[in-house]
C-alpha cells in the first residue's frame, strides 16, 4: 500500500479508539491491518495440528475454528464525530467428542504447539464431562467436502473504504437533519468482517469470508412550547453486503407515505425524511384504544417474526434447554408430530434459510461445517419443523442437521442460533396500495420500536415507528403512542392477507442475543407487507386513574 494511500484510509481515525470491543481477546489495530489476510495454507497446516493431537487424546470427532474478526465502528452527533474504532480477534477453537461426551478450548496463541495443547485442554474436558454422565452425543452424519471456500458477493468492501468518506457521510446525515430542524440526531456505521476457517475430522476445510453492515440514525425532535419530544430511526437495515448498500438506487426505493428500501439506501434522503416525520410525531393525534386492522411494514414486522416466531422454534428453548435468557417457548414435540398445530392463518408461510442474498446470515457452511440450505418451519399456517443442529437432527428424526450452527467468534463454543426466519410473500399479486384499499378501520405501522414478550414467546406487545391512521380505505393522517398486543397465536392466526413478492424486504437484528455465557448473532428475516385482522391497539401515553 502506498503511503498516501495509507494515510487517506486512516484519516482522522488511526488514533482514535473508544469503543467498547466486541470479544474479550480483541486488539485495536490501524484500519489498513483489516486488509491483511491470513493464507488459508497457514490456516490448513494448523488445523491439521489441532485434529491430530485430538485423535491422539482419544477424540472420536474433532473439529476446529480458526476465525479472524474485523470490527470497525464509527458514530457522530449533531457536527462532531464521537468515536471511531478498529479492532481485531484472531484465535482458534476446538471442539471435541471423547467418551461421548463434548469438551471445548480456545487460544489465541496461533503457534503449532499453542493449538495442539488447546485441543489437548478441549479433550480433558471432554473426559472430565463423561464422569458425570448422561446421554452420548449423537452427531448426524456429515460427509466431508474437502478443501472449499465462500464469500460474501460484495461490490465494494466496507474495511476499503477511507474513514474520512464515512466520517463526511455521517456528518453530512446529521447536517441534513439538523438544517432541517432536527433537535438532536446521532448517526453510526458498524463493519464486521468474519474471516473464518473450519476443519473436521469428517474431512472438510472450509475457508468463509462474511461481510456486513449497518448504518443508522436517530433524529429528535424537540416541541418548546409544550415541552413534547419524538424521535424516529433510520428505516435502514442491517444487510449482509458491502459498502454498495451505501450507494442509492431510484429502482431500490419503495414510494409511499414514506420512503423505504431494499438492496440500496439512501441515507441522506432518509435523514432528511426522518427529520419531518419527527416533527409530525410530536403533533400527532394521540390514537384511541381499540381493534384495529393492522398494515405492517417489513420494516417493521421483521421484529415481531423475529421474536413471536424464529425465538420459539429454537428446538433448544422447545426443549427447556434454553431458558435463562429470555425464556423457553410456547410450542412442543408434541405440537409439532401432531402435523396439525396451526401456528396461523394459511397465509403464513415461514422457511428458515442461510442463503438469502443480502442478509445477516447468509453463509455457505454453518460453524460445524454443514452446508445451509433452506427449509418450511410453518407450511400453509401448520408448524412442521424447528431449527436443529447436528447433536439435536435426531430429535426431530432428521438425518442430517438443518446447519445453524454458530459461534460469535473463536473464543466462544458454537450452538444453535436462528437462521434467516422469513414470512413467504403471498402468490396473488397484491399491492400495498391495494390492501390498503381494502381496510375499513386500520393502522399502517412502518419501522420497528419497543417491544414486550413474555418467557414462552406467547403474549406480547410491540410499538412501532411511523403509525398512519386507515379509514374506509386511505390513510387520513398521522397517530402517535401505538402499541398493539396479542398472543403469537391468535395473531398469527389473524393474518388475512400478505402482499407479493416484489414488495418483499429484509430486516434484521445485528446483534441478537442468546446463551450464557452470552453470545451475539446477526440474522435477517424478510416479509412482505401483511394485513392482521381485529387486533388489539392500546394507547402507550395514557395512564390508569
Amino acid at each position: 500500500m502506498k503511503r498516501r494511500n495509507f494515510i487517506y484510509l486512516t484519516g482522522v481515525g488511526a488514533g482514535a479508539m473508544m469503543m467498547k470491543n466486541f470479544s474479550a481477546f480483541a486488539n485495536t489495530i490501524h484500519p489498513e491491518q483489516a486488509l491483511e489476510q491470513v493464507d488459508p495454507r497457514i490456516k490448513k497446516e494448523l488445523a491439521d495440528v489441532a485434529l491430530n493431537a485430538a485423535r491422539s487424546k482419544g477424540a472420536t470427532y474433532a473439529d476446529v475454528r480458526i476465525g479472524r474478526y474485523l470490527n470497525q465502528g464509527i458514530g457522530a452527533r449533531e457536527n462532531r464525530v464521537q468515536n471511531i474504532n478498529n479492532s481485531e480477534s484472531y484465535g482458534a477453537g476446538v471442539r471435541v467428542i471423547v467418551n461421548g461426551c463434548w469438551g471445548f478450548a480456545a487460544t489465541n496463541n496461533m503457534s503449532k504447539d499453542g493449538i495442539a495443547k488447546t485441543a489437548e485442554a478441549a479433550c480433558a474436558v471432554a473426559k472430565a464431562n463423561a464422569k458425570i454422565g448422561g446421554t452420548p452425543v449423537q452427531l448426524a452424519a456429515q460427509q466431508g467436502f474437502g478443501e472449499v471456500s465462500w464469500k460474501t458477493p460484495i461490490e465494494r468492501n466496507a474495511f476499503e473504504v477511507p474513514i474520512k468518506e464515512k466520517v463526511d457521510m455521517l456528518l453530512a446525515v446529521n447536517g441534513a437533519a439538523m438544517a432541517g430542524g432536527a433537535t438532536f440526531v446521532n448517526s453510526r456505521i458498524q463493519c464486521v468482517n468474519e474471516q473464518k476457517y473450519f476443519a473436521s475430522t469428517d474431512g472438510s476445510y472450509i475457508d468463509q469470508d462474511i461481510h456486513r453492515l449497518y448504518p443508522t440514525f436517530t433524529v429528535t425532535q424537540t416541541d418548546p412550547t409544550t415541552g413534547g419530544f419524538d424521535s424516529r430511526d433510520a428505516l435502514s437495515s442491517p444487510v449482509g453486503m458491502g459498502y454498495e448498500y451505501l450507494t442509492p438506487k431510484d429502482s431500490e426505493k419503495v414510494q409511499g407515505v414514506v420512503t423505504r428500501y431494499k438492496n440500496r439506501y439512501d441515507m441522506l434522503e432518509d435523514a432528511k425524511n426522518a427529520t419531518q416525520n419527527a416533527r409530525d410525531k410530536v403533533k400527532a393525534k394521540s390514537v384511541e384504544p381499540g381493534k384495529y386492522d393492522l398494515v405492517l411494514d417489513p420494516s417493521h414486522l421483521w421484529l415481531t417474526i423475529h421474536e413471536s416466531v424464529a425465538h420459539p422454534t429454537e428446538l433448544d428453548r422447545v426443549l427447556g434447554y434454553e431458558a435463562n435468557y429470555a425464556g423457553t417457548s410456547f410450542l412442543s414435540l408434541e405440537k409439532l408430530h401432531s402435523g396439525n398445530f396451526h401456528f396461523g392463518s394459511k397465509n403464513v408461510n415461514i422457511v428458515g434459510d442461510k442463503l438469502q442474498y443480502g442478509s445477516l446470515g447468509a453463509v455457505g457452511y454453518d460453524d460445524e461445517g454443514v452446508k445451509c440450505g433452506k427449509w418450511d418451519i410453518i407450511k400453509d399456517g401448520v408448524l412442521v419443523n424447528f431449527q436443529a443442529i447436528r447433536d439435536q437432527a435426531h430429535m426431530l428424526g432428521l438425518k442430517a442437521s438443518q446447519g445453524c450452527c454458530y459461534a460469535q467468534s473463536w473464543d466462544a463454543v458454537q450452538f444453535q442460533r436462528m437462521p434467516n426466519v422469513s414470512l413467504q410473500p403471498g402468490k396473488t399479486p397484491l399491492s400495498v396500495d391495494d390492501m390498503i384499499k381494502g381496510v375499513e378501520k386500520g393502522i399502517y405501522i412502518v419501522g420497528n420500536g419497543s417491544f414486550s414478550i413474555d418467557q414462552q414467546r406467547y403474549n406480547f406487545q410491540f410499538g412501532g415507528q411511523l403509525f398512519y391512521e386507515i379509514k374506509n380505505g386511505k390513510i387520513v393522517g398521522m397517530l402517535n403512542d401505538v402499541a398493539y398486543q396479542a398472543n403469537t397465536q391468535e395473531f398469527w392466526n389473524s393474518c388475512s392477507a400478505v402482499c407479493d413478492e416484489r414488495d418483499y424486504r429484509l430486516g434484521g437484528a445485528f446483534n441478537d442475543g442468546k446463551g450464557q455465557p452470552s453470545q451475539s448473532n446477526a440474522v435477517s428475516h424478510g416479509a412482505s407487507t401483511a394485513k392482521f385482522t381485529g387486533v388489539n391497539v392500546i394507547n402507550t401515553k395514557r395512564r390508569i386513574g
